[in-house]
């Protein structure tokens, strides 16, 4: 339940804001920014790179599989009070991060970083820009749920300021405090 989960008392630091262009360590230029998807190729590039996400990097039933179903996802998306981010190699999306309202005051994270691109960083970068572009304009806590056996993720996760706040299953929740506004 939304209202029983632990939050950090103190806030974290402060995270950049879209757009960053950064080298990831494999030297590709990437662009991460934040995603709209006023533009149909904008919804097309992110619908392709789902629909070519590897099914071992599926969790928790999504993305889901199929264009038309991926299609109605992201539309669901967006059509949210929440926040997302695309990272951009050139006219391709190599990843997404989204924050997804659970009432007023809390938002779930959830990141896909494409096969392709993932272990160069891009994961990082594109955590660090929703949660910037978050914090921005005054979100203030947020949480996410990992599989306890992700330790890359759950690295990932801690490095940018998420704390566990509950580890009782297979799964855990951490979350992190953007902005000291929200009790």
């Amino acid at each position: 339940m939304p209202g029983e989960r632990v939050y950090p008392e103190d806030a974290a630091g402060s995270f950049p804001t879209p757009p960053l262009r950064i080298t990831d360590s494999d030297g590709r230029e990437i662009t991460v920014d934040a995603f709209t998807g006023d533009a149909d190729a904008e919804i097309d590039a992110l619908v392709a790179m789902y629909d070519d996400f590897d099914p071992e990097d599926r969790a928790q039933g999504v993305p889901p599989v199929g264009e038309s179903r991926i299609r109605e996802w992201v539309a669901s998306l967006l059509e949210q009070d929440g926040f997302d981010v695309v990272a951009w190699h050139g006219e391709e999306i190599a990843g997404h991060a989204t924050l997804v309202p659970d009432d007023d005051a809390t938002y779930e994270l959830a990141i896909f970083v494409h096969q392709t691109y993932q272990g160069a960083g891009i994961g990082t970068e594109l955590i660090n820009a929703l949660l910037g572009h978050a914090q921005a304009s005054g979100a203030a806590l947020v949480w996410l749920s990992v599989e306890r056996w992700n330790r890359p993720a759950v690295a990932l996760y801690e490095k940018v300021g998420f704390e566990t706040a509950s580890a009782e299953s297979f799964e855990m929740e951490m979350a992190i405090r953007l902005n000291d506004d929200t009790g």
